[in-house]
């Protein structure tokens, strides 16, 4: 997940929405390696009906239309294999710094994610993390491998650091999902830049993005009890990945200009 965040309780109306999917998807361990493509795209479609229909959303439009331009900027720049997909990104008044994704071309984005996505550059990292993980197919198989041991963190793709977990299933995260989630965090990281640099957005915000991060993630995890690489990791990552998405951004700026989102 931009998910990404960082130790921040999770709106309760989540909480409880992820409770409840949970209820609805996990049943029995076999489940987990049983459920279809069709069944886990059915539930998530129902869990997004209900943020929608129960979530609140900001009461300035110019936010929703703000988030939507960046976004479908980004998705542009996808291959024609992705534009059947039905897309549609909703922008939620909640103070949680974070993102997500789910599966079917839904991206939620919570109005606390500005208190670090500073600039529309900032903000195009942070979608196109997200955007990421779906055309790279984590939120697929996520939902299909985590059914039942972390629904929030396994379908939503957004930060989670243990909220009611027993031993066990902290003992089943630790030595075979969270090694896993890193790699898929890290190649989320690298696609999502290639993606926003083709948009025309500096992928140098990249890095001022989990700085800004950094700076209000007191109380994470060390990385290896964490979902996500650590901020270090990451900028590191990101920072080893800038040369060929700087050509792409400028050969985008010299062909297109800078993206029209106000």
């Amino acid at each position: 997940m931009v998910n990404e965040m960082k130790r921040f309780p999770l709106p309760k109306a989540i909480f409880s929405l992820a409770t409840a999917f949970l209820v609805l998807l996990a049943g029995t361990a076999e489940a987990q390696f049983s459920m279809t493509r069709s069944e886990v795209e059915r539930e998530s479609r129902l869990q997004w009906l209900r943020m929608k229909r129960e979530m609140p959303r900001p009461t300035d439009p110019q936010v929703q239309r703000f988030v939507e331009c960046v976004s479908y900027s980004l998705i542009a720049q996808l291959p024609e294999e992705y534009e059947e997909l039905d897309w549609e990104i909703i922008v939620f008044d909640d103070d949680a710094t974070n993102a997500f994704a789910m599966p079917g071309g839904k991206i939620g984005v919570f109005t606390g994610i500005f208190k670090v996505a500073t600039t529309i550059d900032a903000l195009a990292t942070v979608i196109g993390h997200e955007i990421a993980h779906l055309t790279e197919d984590h939120v697929m198989e996520r939902a299909r491998k985590q059914l039942g041991t972390d629904i929030v963190a396994g379908v939503l793709s957004s930060a989670t650091y243990g909220y009611g977990r027993d031993s066990i299933q902290q003992g089943t995260q630790i030595f075979l999902s969270l090694p896993f989630d890193r790699k898929q965090e890290s190649e989320a990281d690298v696609v999502g830049l290639e993606f926003m640099a083709a948009a025309g957005y500096d992928p140098r915000s990249s890095l001022q993005l989990w700085r800004n991060m950094s700076q209000i993630g007191n109380g994470a995890p060390p990385e290896w009890l964490s979902t996500h690489p650590s901020d270090d990791r990451r900028m590191a990552d990101l920072a080893s990945s800038l040369a060929p998405a700087l050509v792409a951004y400028n050969q985008s700026l010299e062909a297109n200009g800078r993206p029209r989102c106000m």
